[in-house]
C-alpha cells in the first residue's frame, strides 16, 4: 500500500468540501462520466451493471460465488428497507442493535413492516456488544435474524461486527449488516466476518454519487426469499431473478449514477482499494482530531469508538457559539459541516470521507478557528453538563 505526500487534486468548479458521511466530495472524473446519456436496456449498460455488482462482490471478498450483488434504486434507506423486507420472514423476528438514529431507523422500518422485532438500544455513546446479543439471543429462542449498524454515523461509532457475528451464528442466528457508511473503507470480508447480507450505498465510502444502493447477499438467501418481500418495487428477489435473467434492472435504473460508480469503482482500485481508502480516511480523521482538540473541542466519544469515517463534537458552551452562525461561516470558507443528530446534547459532526486528504483536514481546523475568532467565541469547551452525561452514559 502507498503512502500519498501530494495533496489530492482539489474538487473543480469552485465547490466546497462536503464534510458529511455522504453525499460526500467526488473526483472531477465521477462528475464527468455523468455527461453522456445511457439506454438502460442496451447491451453496454447491463454490461456496466454486470461489472458493478462483480466488483462489489469482489470487494467483499467472495471467491466460491457464494454472494451475489443486487443493485437497488433509490437512497441507502431504501436499500435498507429492501433487505429487511426480503430477508426476514414474515412469521420472523429481529433483534435490532441500535446506538443512533439508523439501527432506531431500522427498527421503525421493522414496525412499518409489521414484522416482529426486539430492541437493544445502547443510546449514542456505546456500541452493542457481542456478550450483550448472546444474552438477548439466548433469552428469546423465536430470533430469527440480528440487524448490526457498521457504523453509526449519528454518532461516529465504529461497532464491533466481527463479535456481533460470533455471537449471532454461535446460536444459530442470521446476521443483516447497515454497513452504508464503511463499505468500501473498512473490511467486511465475508471470509473473516459472516453475515447473510450486506448494505450499502454507491455515494458513500466508494465516492460515487446518490441514486442507488446495493446488497451483497448470500445466494441460497435469495433464493429462500421469493415470495417474502412487502412491497413490489423493493422485493430484493424480484430484482435478482430478473438480472439473472435478462440482466436489466426490473424498472428504470440511474443510468448516469451507475456509469459515475463505475469510475468511482476505478480510482477505487487504482488508490489500494479497501486499505488505502481506510487508511488515508483515517489519517484524515486523526490529523482532523487532533487540531480540533487544539482548539478546545471535545469529541462525543472515547478515542477507542472513533471511526475514520465521521466524528460528533459537543458544541461550545461560549454563548458566542451559533452553530448556525458556524455553519456559514465554515460554508464560506469552503466546508460544508453537517449538524448533531444527538437528543440529550447539541453537537456538530465533521466527516472524514471523500475525495480529500489530510491537507484538506488541515484547511478545516484552520478554519473552525477563523471562525470562532470571528463570532468572539474565547473557548471551544463543551458545557459541563455535556461531559458529565458522557461519563454517566459511557460508565
Amino acid at each position: 500500500m502507498q503512502t500519498r505526500t501530494d495533496p489530492l487534486p482539489k474538487p473543480k468548479l469552485g465547490e466546497p468540501y462536503l464534510l458529511t458521511p455522504g453525499p460526500l466530495t467526488t473526483a472531477y472524473e465521477v462528475k464527468q462520466a455523468m455527461l453522456r446519456d445511457w439506454g438502460s436496456w442496451d447491451a453496454d449498460f447491463r454490461a456496466m451493471t454486470a461489472s458493478v455488482c462483480d466488483q462489489l462482490v469482489a470487494m467483499a471478498g467472495d471467491t466460491a460465488g457464494e454472494y451475489t450483488c443486487v443493485p437497488m434504486q433509490g437512497s441507502g434507506s431504501f436499500a435498507v428497507e429492501a433487505m429487511l423486507g426480503t430477508f426476514v420472514p414474515k412469521d420472523g423476528k429481529v433483534l435490532v442493535l441500535a446506538n443512533g438514529a439508523y439501527g432506531l431507523r431500522a427498527a421503525e422500518t421493522m414496525r412499518y413492516l409489521g414484522r416482529a422485532y426486539t430492541l437493544i438500544d445502547k443510546g449514542d455513546y456505546m456500541p452493542p456488544r457481542g456478550d450483550e446479543v448472546a444474552a438477548a439471543l439466548d433469552a428469546d429462542p423465536a430470533i430469527t435474524h440480528v440487524i448490526a449498524i457498521h457504523c453509526e454515523t449519528s454518532s461516529g461509532i465504529l461497532n464491533p461486527v466481527a463479535e456481533i457475528s460470533e455471537a449471532v451464528y454461535a446460536r444459530g442466528r442470521k446476521l443483516l449488516i447497515d454497513s452504508m457508511s464503511a463499505f468500501g473503507a473498512l473490511p467486511l470480508n465475508v471470509n473473516e466476518i459472516r453475515y447473510e447480507a450486506m448494505v450499502s450505498s454507491a455515494n458513500k465510502c466508494i465516492e460515487g454519487v446518490p441514486g442507488f444502493g446495493f446488497v451483497v447477499a448470500r445466494r441460497s438467501e435469495l433464493e429462500a426469499a421469493k415470495g417474502r418481500s412487502h412491497s413490489l418495487a423493493l422485493d430484493l428477489h424480484a430484482q435478482w431473478a430478473y438480472l439473472q435473467k435478462t440482466g436489466q434492472w426490473r424498472y428504470t435504473p440511474p443510468t448516469h449514477v451507475v456509469a459515475a460508480f463505475l469510475e468511482a469503482l476505478r480510482i477505487h482500485a487504482a488508490e489500494g482499494g479497501v486499505a488505502a481508502r481506510g487508511a488515508r480516511y483515517t489519517r484524515n480523521r486523526d490529523v482532523m482530531v487532533e487540531g480540533m482538540r487544539s482548539l478546545g473541542f471535545e469529541t462525543l466519544l472515547k478515542d477507542r469508538w472513533l471511526s475514520p469515517i465521521i466524528v460528533t463534537f459537543f458544541c461550545p458552551a461560549d454563548p458566542n457559539f451559533v452553530f448556525a452562525d458556524f455553519y456559514e461561516r465554515m460554508k464560506a470558507k469552503g466546508f460544508i459541516i453537517y449538524p448533531g443528530k444527538l437528543t440529550v446534547v447539541d453537537s456538530f459532526r465533521i466527516g472524514c470521507i471523500g475525495r480529500m486528504d489530510e491537507h484538506v483536514m488541515r484547511k478545516v481546523v484552520q478554519a473552525a478557528k477563523e471562525a470562532l475568532a470571528e463570532m468572539g467565541v474565547t473557548s471551544a469547551a463543551p458545557p459541563e453538563a455535556a461531559l458529565t452525561e458522557r461519563a454517566k452514559l459511557a460508565a
